[in-house]
């Protein structure tokens, strides 16, 4: 069972930057791909980036590349660095993980979630 908890969430103003974090539970091995998805209201969940268990693979949404940056933390989660948001980015952000396995980062499946942390992006 892994469990996950994000922080870092919050209100910035469109061109800010924000950084979230996600924990894993002691009890969670390194051996995971985590991702970030979110999920604005009345539409549905999209992914947003992806790192493998090492951090030496990436994948990201054609939305965020070059804005946005995935890594591996010491927490055994992931960190997600936002730059130059967007009004669109508004959203719950949450982060995933998923055994490693054979396959690419995205599309997947992932089997364990995080609560979410909400973004707020004001024009």
């Amino acid at each position: 069972q892994v469990q996950l908890v994000e922080s870092g969430g919050g209100l910035v103003q469109a061109g800010g930057s924000l950084r979230l974090s996600c924990a894993a539970s002691r009890r969670t091995s390194l051996s995971y791909n985590m991702a970030w998805f979110r999920q604005a209201p009345g539409k549905e969940r999209e992914f947003v980036a992806a790192i493998n268990w090492n951090g030496g693979n990436t994948a990201y949404a054609d939305s965020v590349k070059g804005r946005f940056t995935v890594s591996r933390n010491s927490a055994r989660g992931t960190d997600l660095q936002m730059n130059n948001l967007k009004p669109d980015d508004t959203a719950v952000y949450s982060c995933a993980a998923d055994p490693v396995g054979s396959g690419p980062l995205w599309p997947r499946s992932y089997d364990y979630w995080g609560q979410g942390t909400q973004v707020t992006v004001s024009s």
